[in-house]
This record gives C-alpha cells, structure tokens and sequence, in this order.
C-alpha cells in the first residue's frame, strides 16, 4: 500500500468513526454498537439482567425471556442457549478463570454453578426456600433481622483462589463468603447506612489483593471490605450502583441504575437535575476516569434506563445489560424495543487517531 492508500484509508476510518457515537473520556473510550446482538428470529431477551464474556469471548446473556441464557459470539452472532426451566427469575452472572458459569437466581433463593454448555455442578441455597429475615416481598426495607444464606440474592463474585462471595441483596442485607466447594466460611452485613451495613449490597467483585468491593445500592456508594469482611472504606459520587467489575490493571467499572428508575413505593420523585442510569470508570484509588449516559435520552445508543449488570471483555469492550421492564419499562417509562443490551467497543483516544 502506497501513502496514498494510507491516507485515503485513514480519512474512510475518520469519517466512520465520525458517524459513529463515541463516548468515554481520556483513555477510555469507545464506540457503541447499535443491533449488535443478533437473537433468531422471533426471540427476545425481554431484559438482559447481566452479562459477562469467557476466555474464548463467548458472551453470555442471563435474560428473563423464555431462553434464560443466550450464548453470542464476539461479533453478537447467536451460537447456542439453555437454561429453560431452571431459574425462577435471571438476576446475576459470573464467569470464572475455567469458564464455569455462577448464575443468580434471586426468586428461586439459589446460586448455581454451570459448565458453559450448562450442566450443573454446584448448587448454593435451595431453591425456593429463602432464610428468614422477616422481609416483605423484595423491599429491603422491611428486613427484621439478617439470616443465613439466601433471601432474594443478587450476585458473585470470585476471590483469586476461588472462593465464591455472594451479595444477599434484597432481602438480607449480607455478604457471605463460600469456600469453591461451596462451603460457607463466614457472613457480614446488616441492615443500615454505617460502616459495614446495607441497603441492597446488589453487586459485588474482588480485587486481585483480596480486596472485596460491595456496590450498596441504595447508600449510592461501594464499600471496600477485606477478605475476612473487615471495613477498609467507601467511594462516594455513584448513583445507586448495581454492579462492579474489576479489570486486570485494577480499574473500577460502575453500571448505576441512577434515579429514575427502579423507585420504590412511597419513594419521593427525583429532582430534575438527578441523574439517570450511567457508568463510570475509577482508578485503583477511587477517581474518576470516565462517565457517560445520565438517561437524557435513555433509549438512545451509548445512554441508559437502567444499567444493571456490566463486564470488560479481554479486549477492554464493556457489555452493559439493562432491566428496561423490571425499572420502569412495565409502566411505560420506557418502550418495549428500548436497548436491554449494549456493547462498547474499546477505542483508541482523540490523541493518538
């Protein structure tokens, strides 16, 4: 190729990432993917409640339409699913280092671990039998007192040996931590604003020194806790976060369901200037690095209703997975064909195109 190839191809690629929406900010941004997901004929997700990609970069859908896990390629090709008849209802999604699959089952009380072909090789809790807590339905406000794993969980996380800690969401307010046999090792957690309690610890991830990051929902803030469930500290400036995902360089990435949607009964309105759903990307430290969305637009490409669950793929593209019905979609905040999926592509910054 001769320069001027080079330079005729360079303003093509200019013109369509100018096309193109791009969000992010400094080192990291990325170009959204409108219809990237390609689902057979006839078949929905009706919300994608989490998402997360394995070592082959298979991605790996947990929805709550009739085909609760979806398998896509990296291109969103459709490849395979499974999963019907075995959840009471899709919450939260995992994938460990062998590729096994941790899948929430919030209604159903359990956690289980599958083959990424989907046989069942561990089962967390029994299902449909939730501890006693004393709480009504899913309102975390009305939890009396915490109790043993489960009451309506919501996620997983692994440490880097293995051992499996689970967010008791929404009806216990705890974390417990299980050895990767599935033994339970030790719980913390209460109901409350202060250190070391909970209102929805809704997301959860470990980072590689052990460090344990809890996304407490409705405290808008992530806890930092040590292996062991001891306090070390808390980020503030998020807005109701339901996941976190930890990449190998130690960045912090934040799906925030924000608010203006999911609002509880008896909830006061938000104010006009509250932000909608978003994410947000800190360094190891806690400062911001990036953010985009706020729901201006939420159905718009590269904005968000009601970020719910987000992976990093090992090529830095985050797949963002949105309860559109679940927070609002089912009242008619939002349409039926708004995004429940997202995929942002990881994109070289303005100053080195």
């Amino acid at each position: 190729m001769n320069n001027t190839q080079k330079t005729v191809g360079s303003q093509r690629t200019e013109k369509k990432r100018d096309a193109a929406v791009t969000v992010g900010q400094g080192a990291f941004c990325y170009e959204v993917c409108p219809g990237w997901d390609q689902l057979p004929e006839g078949w929905t997700f009706l919300e994608a409640t989490s998402v997360a990609s394995d070592s082959h970069g298979r991605v790996y859908v947990f929805n709550r339409g009739d085909h609760p896990v979806i398998v896509l390629d990296r291109d969103g090709a459709f490849l395979r699913a499974w999963g019907e008849g075995l959840f009471g209802r899709a919450h939260g999604i995992c994938i460990g280092p062998d590729d096994s699959l941790y899948l929430t089952d919030d209604a159903g009380h359990t956690i289980q671990k599958f083959t990424p072909d989907g046989r069942l090789l561990l089962t967390l809790g029994t299902r449909g039998r939730k501890s006693d807590t004393g709480v009504i339905g899913h309102d975390y406000r009305t939890i009396q007192r915490v109790g043993p794993p489960f009451n309506v969980p919501t996620n997983t996380a692994l440490s880097p040996a293995g051992e499996i800690y689970a967010a008791d969401g929404y009806g216990n307010a705890r974390v417990h931590k299980f050895s990767p046999d599935g033994r339970l090792l030790l719980s913390w957690g209460e109901p409350g604003s202060g250190p070391g309690q909970f209102q929805i610890p809704h997301g959860i991830a470990v980072r590689q020194d052990g460090t344990v990051f809890v996304a407490d929902r409705e405290n808008c803030r992530i806890q930092l806790f040590s292996p062991d469930g001891v306090y070390l500290s808390e980020w503030a400036d998020i807005a109701r976060p339901c996941q976190v995902f930890i990449d190998a360089q130690d960045n912090v990435y934040v799906a925030e369901l924000g608010f203006h949607a999911g609002i509880w009964p008896g909830s006061s309105p938000p104010s006009p200037e509250a932000t909608g759903g978003r994410v947000s990307i800190f360094d190891r430290g806690g400062r911001l690095q990036a953010r985009w969305g706020g729901g201006a637009c939420p159905c718009s490409p590269g904005d968000f209703f009601a970020p719910h669950d987000l992976w990093v793929d090992d090529r830095g593209d985050i797949y963002v997975a949105e309860v559109t019905m679940t927070a609002g979609g089912n009242k008619g905040k939002v349409p039926p064909e708004c995004h429940s999926l997202q995929k942002f592509v990881k994109i070289d910054p303005p100053s080195l195109r």
